[in-house]
């Protein structure tokens, strides 16, 4: 308990402690092996391509980036069916797991080639650190309301205005606006230059999102919720919520409490 009590939160942290406590205890102090998902390798892997398309200033062809794409994605499944080669116990928002396997390997290719072809047509301008690094996949660790808060940002794009806008990619459904709320605040502590919008490339549509406005966002409502979560934490309140959740979640297979056990 000492180690999880006092390590730095995350966003992925604290949504998932807020919406299920149980399944924070399981994975995060019990180290529950969880259950294999398609949908993370096509994410991660997703995320390595169109993060190799930016690095190379947007020289890398199409072609290059989809076989980079399934290159990744199927070293990802491959470990993981070695860990769990029964597919039926693979979790799956559609379809059998080996079903969604293939699915994903397609549509992953057809995300990865469109997002290419999106980033070549509009040009967004990627934020250059003080470090003279590109801000792609940029880590960051500060105190937020009194908490320690880490994390990894996919995009900073600079604006016309010189401010920046957060940019998180995303190949499924699920979007967090506390993500970049929390990403405005911690890119204004860290580095002090302004973040007043932010938005997801979503994968699936082949384009932006709707603009998320950030400027009125302050550390102090940010970071009640991770000082609420902190302090949960500290005091081993894990409340489980089951219900229509369980169904994807990849803890069920050794909760007590899910609706939905494999």
């Amino acid at each position: 308990m000492t180690d999880i009590a006092t390590q730095p939160r995350s966003v992925s942290q604290t949504e998932q402690y807020e919406k299920c406590g149980w399944r924070y205890y399981l994975q995060r102090i019990k180290r529950v092996t969880p259950l294999p998902a398609a949908w993370s390798h096509h994410g991660t892997a997703f995320h390595s391509a169109a993060e190799a398309v930016e690095r190379s200033e947007r020289t890398m062809t199409a072609d290059e980036a989809v076989q980079l794409f399934s290159d990744q994605y199927a070293a990802l499944v491959n470990k993981a069916l070695d860990q769990e080669p029964n597919t039926d116990r693979w979790l799956s928002a559609s379809g059998s797991g080996g079903e969604d396997i293939e699915r994903r390997y397609v549509l992953g290719q057809e995300q990865t080639r469109r997002y290419v072809e999106w980033a070549e047509e509009n040009q967004p301008t990627i934020w250059q650190a003080p470090s003279g690094k590109d801000a792609l996949e940029l880590y960051f660790k500060v105190e937020i309301g009194g908490v320690q808060v880490r994390g990894y940002i996919d995009q900073l794009v600079l604006e016309a205005d010189d401010s920046l806008r957060v940019r998180d990619l995303k190949t499924g459904t699920m979007k967090s606006k506390f993500q970049l709320e929390t990403y405005k605040v911690a890119i204004e502590k860290h580095f002090n230059v302004p973040v007043n919008r932010g938005d997801w490339y979503l994968a699936k549509n082949g384009g932006l999102s709707r603009v998320v406005k950030l400027d009125k966002i302050t550390e102090e409502e940010v970071g009640e919720r991770y000082a609420a979560m902190d302090a949960g934490v500290k005091r081993g309140d894990f409340v489980a919520n089951p219900g229509f959740l369980c169904r994807f979640c990849d803890m069920k297979h050794a909760c007590s409490f899910s609706r939905s056990r494999s």
